[in-house]
């Protein structure tokens, strides 16, 4: 009973905070000049918030709009090691976390949401940390337990990338004005290029075969950069190196021999198929035709070349006529000539 007591007392202290946060008139503490020019407090300390790197956050499709979401229990935390973010708030800095969500949802910058599939999936122990798919929650009131809640405002664009968004149109022409390059700077696109790519090629066979030897040896997943194929990640999640405790059941030994044979079946079969040291040479010669041709191209031997072709293309109109007309002269000759032996006889 004491405990329920309590549990009453403070969600009535919550409440009466909240309406007081909510519901303060501004023109009481603001004056007349500022008021207008004053933006909401909590609207400050909300784009503040969103925009720390400490809050640890995720992207996710809610009712087929992308959002961005964090988790209560992440939101207390952050808050603990960041108290100075609650001196925005001004006369409000003293409410407890959950008074200040609870604003927030009343002021439409925040709605708690909750995850679609809420079933452990085969394979799996238990639900995933950060589902891709939300709902939005019932009852709009913050809780750390096991709680979603997404930021409904736009957030301000930073100036690099409109920067970046202007700089699309200039790469489009840059790429479409590639055949006239000198000859230098192709070589160095076309290395540059071919050597990014390798380099993923080669990143991720490495990291398949890391994955199916651990896998099929150890029982183990283990995938190095975890994060290297993540849609929506940070540019140091995305480089980092050490996978993630996995939490999957061990693969049966039965499955794990089953594919054993099948690598070892696809090794001896592509050996086996591999191409000889001639076919070998002749793809490697005519990708490098292919490759000569874009590289060597240039708009004045396109039009010389031209030129070439309209010239031999006369020469041989004049050609043709020469010999047309020598064939006349000779039909015409032999009749002649057999006019003056009849003459003669």
């Amino acid at each position: 009973m004491k405990k329920a007591g309590a549990e009453k007392k403070r969600a009535r202290r919550s409440s009466a905070a909240v309406k007081n946060a909510a519901g303060r008139d501004p023109a009481t503490d603001t004056p007349p000049r500022k008021q207008a020019n004053k933006k909401d407090v909590f609207q400050l300390f909300a784009e503040k918030v969103r925009d720390h790197k400490d809050l640890v956050s995720r992207w996710a499709v809610l009712q087929e709009t992308r959002v961005e979401y964090f988790r209560g229990k992440d939101f207390v935390t952050f808050l603990r090691n960041h108290p100075e973010l609650k001196d925005i708030l001004e006369s409000d800095r003293h409410l407890e976390v959950e008074d200040i969500v609870n604003v927030l949802l009343t002021k439409n910058l925040l709605v708690r949401c909750d995850r679609v599939v809420k079933t452990v999936r085969p394979g799996k122990r238990k639900l995933s940390t950060w589902p891709a798919h939300l709902e939005i929650y019932p009852d709009q009131e913050f809780s750390d337990n096991d709680a979603f809640f997404a930021w409904t405002f736009v957030n301000k664009r930073p100036l690099w990338q409109t920067l970046l968004s202007l700089s699309w149109p200039v790469l489009t022409l840059a790429i479409c004005l590639f055949p006239v390059y000198p000859h230098q700077a192709k070589l160095l696109i076309l290395y540059s290029c071919a050597g990014v790519l390798l380099l993923i090629l080669c990143l991720l066979l490495v990291r398949a075969l890391i994955f199916g030897a651990s896998w099929i040896l150890l029982g183990r997943r283990i995938w190095i950069f975890p994060n290297i194929l993540a849609e929506e990640a940070t540019l140091r999640e995305l480089f980092r190196f050490w996978p993630k405790k996995d939490e999957e059941e061990k693969p049966k030994l039965t499955a794990r021999f089953f594919f054993a044979i099948v690598a070892v079946l696809a090794i001896l079969l592509l050996r086996h198929h591999a191409p000889d040291e001639a076919a070998r040479a002749r793809y490697q010669r005519r990708v490098s035709n292919i490759i000569d041709d874009v590289l060597e191209w240039d708009p004045r031997l396109a039009l010389s070349g031209m030129m070439d072709s309209m010239q031999s293309e006369g020469n041989g109109t004049d050609v043709t006529n020469e010999n047309v007309t020598d064939g006349m002269a000779d039909d015409v000759n032999p009749s002649m000539d057999e006019k003056n032996d009849n003459h003669n006889i």
